[in-house]
């Protein structure tokens, strides 16, 4: 997706799949001339993951052991070697190394309504922090919001399943976030297992919320955005998870 579809900002999605969830439908090819460079920008030196699901759907059996492997999935990937692998993009400033998961919480006191906005879910998010719910936001600090089945996100005039998958970003000045709607269309599934597609799309906005946290200002490419963006739905299993694989200025190409 080109900065322009996003009025001048910088990519910052998890694509929908090229050819929806056909089993004959290719991952996105990695660009030959991608180049990461450093904008100078903060990055997150041991992140901090904190997860929320909102809405009372998350407490139904199904979605409720999602949200509990989902978790798992967190605490394994971020002291793992998916992110020694980002060392490389690491500064003297900001060195970047194995991170921790510090925390979930279930937000059912309001719904999301059926298309819920970007402004909507930072005020959860932040409702949430001011109850105390979640752990407060530190500079390493990436709080993951889940959407229940059925929710679609809108991100100023772009729609999850339409649009993209899943995205990040930074709340103002206060706390960096990513968003991450249930996969509920089959670009979005990308012929994988919800929960494979989740862990996919949530290791494409971890890696990405590590290195260009405030989108662009970070590790960037102008033609072809961050770090995950030049290898969406191109996957690899690491140990029981389905991760997406990232781009590398060392080794130019996706690993």
């Amino acid at each position: 997706m080109k900065p322009s579809a996003r009025q001048g900002r910088p990519i910052r999605v998890v694509p929908l799949r090229e050819g929806g969830g056909l089993a004959t439908a290719a991952p996105r090819a990695a660009p030959a001339a991608a180049q990461l460079t450093y904008r100078g920008g903060p990055l997150l030196s041991a992140v901090e993951v904190a997860t929320v699901f909102w809405g009372a759907a998350w407490s139904e059996a199904t979605v409720q052991a999602t949200a509990q492997s989902l978790n798992t999935f967190f605490q394994f990937v971020v002291a793992s070697p998916y992110i020694d692998q980002l060392a490389e993009y690491g500064t003297p400033q900001h060195p970047i190394g194995r991170g921790r998961y510090v925390g979930t919480a279930r937000v059912t006191d309001t719904a999301p309504p059926a298309t819920v906005t970007d402004a909507a879910i930072q005020q959860m998010i932040q409702g949430a922090l001011t109850r105390n719910a979640l752990p407060a936001p530190a500079a390493n600090t990436v709080y993951f919001a889940f959407l229940p089945p059925g929710v679609t996100a809108v991100a100023g005039s772009e729609r999850s399943c339409q649009a993209f998958c899943g995205y990040h970003d930074r709340s103002g000045s206060d706390f960096f976030y990513a968003v991450v709607p249930y996969p509920n269309c089959a670009g979005c599934l990308g012929s994988l297992p919800p929960l494979d597609a989740l862990t996919s799309v949530c290791s494409h906005e971890l890696a990405e919320a590590i290195t260009d946290p405030v989108p662009g200002q970070g590790w960037y490419d102008d033609a072809n955005g961050e770090i995950g963006d030049m290898c969406a739905w191109q996957n690899k299993r690491l140990g029981a998870y389905e991760v997406q694989l990232l781009w590398s200025n060392r080794a130019k190409g996706c690993v």
